[in-house]
């Protein structure tokens, strides 16, 4: 499919808007990574505190920060989708929409980021 400039502007922008608001949730768990003490953390799929919290911060920080410029994208965006389908649909399930709505809309575009790829202006350039 031949991309227009407008598409690549579009693709740039939920990329660098999506990745962009993943940082702010990946950066105070990168700090929490390496406080010192236990690991005050959940753990939704069993395999303890410490690992959920690095796999979430994999996820929310650096592979955000490889969709952000564009490396890799659709490989990084993978553990994102997986990240925040288990943030909607297990750690908060039995809460309110209002509350597993961020991590749906975060789901959502990520989607969209492996299906659409980077654009031209990313590091990969495709």
């Amino acid at each position: 499919m031949k991309s227009s400039l407008q598409t690549d502007i579009g693709l740039l922008l939920l990329r660098v808007t999506g990745a962009g608001l993943m940082l702010t949730h990946g950066i105070p768990k990168l700090s929490m990574l390496f406080a010192e003490g236990p690991v005050q953390f959940g753990d939704p799929i069993g395999i303890g505190a410490g690992p959920s919290l690095f796999l979430a911060v994999f996820a929310e920080f650096l592979c955000a920060v490889l969709v952000l410029i564009g490396l890799k994208t659709r490989w990084a965006a993978i553990p994102v989708i997986i990240t925040m389908a288990v943030a909607a649909l297990i750690v908060h399930a039995a809460d309110p929409f209002g509350v597993k709505e961020k991590a749906l809309l975060f789901l959502g575009i990520f989607i969209c980021i492996f299906l659409l790829g980077p654009g031209k202006f990313s590091v990969d350039r495709k």
